[in-house]
């Protein structure tokens, strides 16, 4: 198993990573994470090739009652998770394409 860090692998093959976490204070339904999708796509300029899959999870304990939700990207794509009960959201974007992360981060 290779253990030393590959800090430069691949450098002719540009990607962008933007790990965005926080609370909200809004309710989450399907329907919104649709349009949350709908929106960052398309304020950032990133082409969609398919529809998103979006995953509801229903509390078999309290904690677990979440969102997954998934967009692919002509570049790559973007995940959120949504954690209902702590009010909490992780999204990570992922291309091969420039955006422009403070816009993705408001």
């Amino acid at each position: 198993m290779n253990r030393t860090p590959l800090t430069n692998i691949a450098p002719e093959i540009f990607r962008k990573r933007l790990l965005v976490e926080g609370y909200f204070d809004c309710e989450v339904t399907e329907d919104s994470m649709r349009q949350y999708f709908s929106r960052i796509t398309s304020e950032l300029g990133l082409r969609t090739y398919g529809e998103p899959i979006i995953h509801r999870r229903a509390a078999r304990v309290r904690y677990q009652r979440s969102f997954d939700g998934f967009v692919p990207l002509v570049d790559s794509g973007i995940y959120i998770g949504v954690w209902m009960n702590q009010k909490f959201l992780s999204t990570i974007i992922y291309t091969c394409g420039e955006f422009d992360a403070e816009k993705a981060v408001g």
